[in-house]
């Protein structure tokens, strides 16, 4: 039996039940317990991760999408360090990014966006000068759209009223330079091309991770599966916290008690806590949130979802000498090596190709995919060309990310409700960032200071110094 934490005097130490085990709730645990506060964190699955997983295929550990971060996402940084799984997903030591454009009419062309070790904006000025992608006028139209974008408040409810594209277009930005330089950042970061995404979250995106710190942007990702991140050592986290972990475990409703607690019914038992924070997506939160916990609740039903396609390709040979790529002129977005975090043996070699704003394709079937990705590959990729195919196969989040429609943002509600001691977490709340593992992490942030805040208890926020 796990005993229960005591708080001064040895009084019992408060108790909260936080509803969902992905990166949000997994966070909120994490900061509650190193309070002191006791914890029953509950997940529907029967691992933790959220829709940032691993699943076994044969010999192969799958991660379900390709996931990565950037320097700037110092939330989910800190929560590879409380894991201590930070060295098991590095960050590069410069932003290096090859862009294979395989339309050129004089044939294939790499470019690559790279930064050097000069402040902003000069960091980028050599790559941007040199990028083959982009005519000598595009190149400079788009340094002064970035230095107008660098003037921006990406809180302005104004800017989350338009879409990037109108704005775009607004500062000069041909359709090339939006398809290969704009869009080649803006789809996998906001999973929505620039005429769908609301310029407010394409300028927080843009400003933070290129025009502030001059590393901002370097990319990171994991070199071990997710779920040995996000389930295995978080878990193990949560386990020396005293945190009371229970998988496959939905929460059936919620409602307060009669000395203003709240009561907390899954299968076969009923759990009484002090506070309860809701880290589940919005149509789930909507149906658990009590009458009157927010103003205008059908809200949540209006923030609609996005998906992402991952196709799965294992081949006979290695095919790709770099740790990933992406292109232009061809269906293909993001392609990445897994084949070491996979643990595929025999010489072969395992990509993940990832298609962010998926929607004309995420119900294709599998052999329509197949037939259309795997020529593309050996567009890209010569060394395909011939190379036995050992295995292709889908992986499908229909609902992957919530939608950074133009006006979402008056739509994502805030961490805390009009019922004392009910909170709310998840990427799509109102972080002020898109839907990413950042995200996700910081919303935990402030689900678990605003439950501590309601206890009177002393609450350092992770990022303090750093902000």
């Amino acid at each position: 039996m796990t005993p229960v934490p005591t708080g001064q005097a040895g009084n019992p130490a408060p108790s909260a039940v936080v509803v969902g085990g992905g990166l949000a709730g997994i966070t909120t645990a994490l900061q509650l317990a190193d309070a002191g506060v006791a914890v029953t964190l509950l997940e529907g699955r029967p691992r933790l991760g959220g829709l940032a997983f691993s699943f076994r295929r044969g010999e192969l550990t799958v991660d379900n999408g390709q996931h990565v971060y950037l320097r700037c996402c110092t939330a989910y940084r800190w929560f590879l360090d409380r894991i201590d799984g930070a060295r098991l997903a590095p960050l590069q030591d410069r932003l290096d990014v090859p862009v294979l454009d395989v339309a050129h009419p004089r044939g294939p062309r790499l470019g690559r966006l790279r930064r050097d070790p000069l402040p902003v904006p000069f960091h980028l000025a050599r790559s941007l000068a040199t990028y083959p992608h982009l005519s000598l006028a595009e190149r400079a139209s788009v340094g002064r759209a970035a230095l107008a974008l660098k003037k921006l408040d990406p809180a302005d409810p104004a800017l989350d009223g338009i879409d990037f594209a109108t704005w775009l277009g607004r500062h000069g930005q041909s359709a090339r330079s939006i398809e290969a330089l704009w869009d080649l950042v803006g789809i996998p970061t906001l999973n929505a091309p620039a005429p769908d995404a609301s310029m407010g979250l394409a300028a927080m995106v843009f400003k933070t991770g290129l025009l502030t710190d001059p590393g901002a942007a370097d990319i990171g990702w994991a070199h071990v599966p997710l779920g040995h991140l996000h389930d295995t050592l978080a878990g193990k986290v949560l386990d020396g916290l005293g945190v009371r972990t229970l998988l496959r475990t939905k929460a059936e409703r919620i409602s307060r008690t009669d000395d203003g607690r709240w009561s907390v019914e899954v299968p076969g038992e009923t759990l009484d806590a002090d506070a309860v924070v809701l880290a589940v997506p919005q149509t789930e939160t909507h149906g658990l949130l009590p009458e009157g916990a927010l103003d205008d609740v059908d809200r949540l039903l209006d923030i609609g979802t996005a998906p992402i396609l991952d196709l799965h390709v294992v081949y006979d040979r290695k095919v790709l000498k770099r740790p990933f790529f992406t292109a232009l002129g061809s269906p293909v977005q993001w392609v990445f090596d897994r084949t070491e975090a996979s643990g595929l043996t025999g010489g072969g070699q395992y990509l993940a190709v990832s298609q962010s704003a998926a929607q004309d394709e995420i119900d294709r079937p599998v052999a329509a995919l197949r037939e259309r990705y795997l020529p593309e590959l050996e567009r890209l990729l010569p060394a395909a060309r011939g190379a036995g195919v050992r295995d292709f196969f889908v992986t499908r989040e229909r609902t992957a990310t919530f939608d950074p429609a133009p006006g979402v943002g008056r739509l994502r509600p805030g961490t805390r409700t009009r019922a004392p001691g009910l909170y709310l977490a998840g990427a799509w709340t109102a972080t002020g960032w898109p839907a990413t593992m950042e995200g996700a992490v910081r919303s935990g942030f402030s689900a678990a200071g605003a439950v501590l805040s309601a206890f009177g208890r002393r609450h350092d926020h992770p990022l303090q110094e750093a902000a």
